[in-house]
């Protein structure tokens, strides 16, 4: 299976500074930091479950996960093979599963080579995100299913004020120091780009909190979430910065119990590559009733 020649339009993303810290951060990943994946991960299955079809052969993109969810993925969608696509060489979780080392930002798999593509939170750190999605979907079968899981723009946005507001103080400006996330409009938009029928866009919100700063900043270094943009700023160190932060963050974003609240904001999106079977929307002018007289009211004219 050969990817297609794809080159990611903008780098936003530093992805070689993304593989050395997903290297540090894997032999604690598994059971110590996957919380955010093994939640995902489970919203997901629970939409494979409303969609009645056997996906036989699938891929799924992102960080490892536990074994017991690849084999819950396998008995909800009935998979027969799965390929484990990731940045980082991996062990197969499962006798199904065929572990894979490839980027997605160059899909490894022809076209319609795959009943089911599954991305877990791995698409907010591609630089070219509806190049990845065409790709995706150029490699789905007719009637194919691509189900994704993905960080959302209210991620972390009580750290982004905070490091905003610190840095602010100490040197009259700011830079980037949270990833930019696309939020559900954006997403649907992209989708219907790249060329998906039928899609579905829907979010949920996770607080998770933190005894202090120092906290977030080892769950985001464990999850390989700290700041990876390319244009960051790389030489202002100030030591007052964090503690700033961390001052205004405690004063503006805590519980009752006084602990740190941090959001992070998931995406979920379903799309299907076309098949001619798929419900289609009817011509523009084609209705036989108006609207009016459907809802049983009067047509106000403008």
């Amino acid at each position: 299976m050969s990817a297609p020649a794809f080159t990611p339009a903008h780098t936003i993303f530093d992805r070689s500074l993304l593989k050395i810290r997903r290297q540090r951060a894997a032999p604690l990943f598994l059971h110590s930091y996957d919380f955010l994946h093994r939640h995902a991960a489970a919203l997901m299955n629970e939409r494979l479950r409303d969609i009645k079809r056997s996906f036989p052969v699938a891929a799924y993109c992102g960080a490892p996960l536990p074994r017991e969810e690849f084999l819950s993925f396998q008995q909800t969608a009935g998979i027969e093979f799965l390929a484990q696509l990731d940045v980082l060489p991996m062990a197969a979780q499962a006798d199904f599963i065929t572990a894979l080392q490839g980027d997605e930002e160059f899909f490894p798999f022809g076209p319609e080579a795959l009943d089911l593509a599954i991305s877990n939170l791995n698409l907010h750190q591609t630089n070219d995100l509806p190049g990845t999605l065409i790709q995706i979907r150029r490699a789905l079968r007719p009637d194919g299913l691509f189900l994704a899981a993905m960080l959302g723009g209210e991620t972390l946005w009580q750290l982004r004020d905070s490091l905003s507001f610190a840095e602010q103080q100490l040197s009259g400006g700011i830079s980037p120091r949270v990833h930019p996330f696309a939020d559900k409009q954006q997403m649907g938009a992209l989708l219907q780009r790249a060329g998906f029928a039928l899609p579905v866009v829907d979010s949920e919100k996770i607080t998770v909190t933190y005894q202090s700063l120092p906290d977030l900043v080892k769950d985001l270094r464990g999850l390989s979430e700290t700041n990876m943009i390319s244009n960051r700023n790389k030489s202002f160190r100030n030591r007052h910065l964090f503690k700033l932060a961390e001052m205004y963050y405690a004063e503006h974003f805590t519980e009752s119990s006084g602990r740190l609240e941090a959001t992070f904001e998931m995406i979920f999106m379903i799309g299907w590559a076309p098949h001619a079977a798929q419900p289609q929307p009817l011509r523009p002018g084609s209705a036989k009733i108006r609207l009016a007289d459907a809802l049983k009211t009067e047509e106000v004219g403008m």
